[in-house]
């Protein structure tokens, strides 16, 4: 376990490694990377209970995540190579062809760490009641998480999922948005609004934690708490996690524009220099 402080410089450093492999690789989604990096880093270092050193695919005797919205790799391969999955120096691989690293994470390569290949939004919910099911029925009471994306809830396999985790009492499961309010084609609201979110997931018998800032670290372990301490009732707990897409550096937070776009060369280091190194460049 690490304290606030000790997750928030790794969490910094994170910030670094997303924007530097992206511009190195030309390619890359570093917005909900970076806005998303406080939560993967307190899941990653003190919320998951599991072993890099004996990662199975079947997770069995261990918590299980899975990141239904593949693209943001450069935040998932981050916190898993600063947590021991696999060398952090293999970060600068990122998206080079034939690597482990590819743009949305793979299973073909049997990277340690992931267990679905995932990018064709709107699947990890129905995956993640699946391996909580599985959990269940083997009597293993480690849980199953999942990450979702704002935009991704515009998708009907979501709703599907969770009105049958509701039904059938999938307690072992908790269900984290991130609530940036941005995607590819513009604001959430703009594109498609979800309305009530809180409202919804408790409509479909979900259990509900908000968590107002997910860039503050403190919060984020509070809320995660939280929703842990709601599993094993009955019901499946759905986390509201409201971030700032871009959050580190200024002249991209808070708009759509880095979604699927990075940094220039030219750019990198006046990015860099609002995240002071804080544990080593890869």
């Amino acid at each position: 376990m690490k304290s606030t402080q000790e997750l928030q410089l790794l969490a910094t450093q994170v910030r670094r490694d997303i924007l530097r492999m992206t511009t190195a690789a030309q390619s890359g989604h570093p917005g909900g990377s970076l806005g998303t990096a406080d939560w993967f880093t307190a899941m990653q270092f003190n919320i998951l209970q599991a072993d890099p050193a004996h990662f199975t695919m079947q997770g069995t005797g261990e918590d299980m995540l899975f990141v239904s919205q593949g693209h943001i790799t450069p935040v998932i391969y981050s916190t898993m190579a600063r947590r021991g999955y696999f060398p952090v120096s293999e970060l600068a691989t990122f998206r080079q062809f034939g690597t482990r690293l590819q743009g949305h994470p793979s299973t073909a390569h049997a990277l340690p760490g992931i267990r679905m290949a995932s990018g064709s939004l709107g699947q990890g919910l129905s995956v993640g009641i699946g391996a909580a099911l599985g959990k269940k029925m083997t009597s293993d009471p480690h849980l199953v998480y999942t990450m979702h994306g704002d935009g991704e809830l515009q998708e009907g396999q979501i709703w599907e999922a969770a009105m049958f985790a509701g039904a059938k009492h999938v307690d072992n499961l908790i269900a984290t948005i991130d609530y940036n309010h941005q995607q590819i084609d513009g604001t959430v609201d703009e594109v498609m609004t979800l309305g009530d979110l809180r409202a919804k997931f408790e409509s479909f018998l979900w259990k509900v934690v908000v968590i107002d800032n997910g860039n503050d670290m403190q919060q984020v372990l509070d809320g995660m708490a939280k929703a842990k301490a709601l599993t094993g009732q009955g019901a499946p707990v759905c986390v509201i996690l409201h971030t700032k897409m871009g959050f580190g550096v200024d002249f991209m937070q808070d708009t759509n524009k880095y979604h699927g776009a990075v940094l220039s060369e030219a750019d990198l280091p006046r990015a860099l220099a609002q995240l002071p190194e804080t544990l080593g460049d890869y």
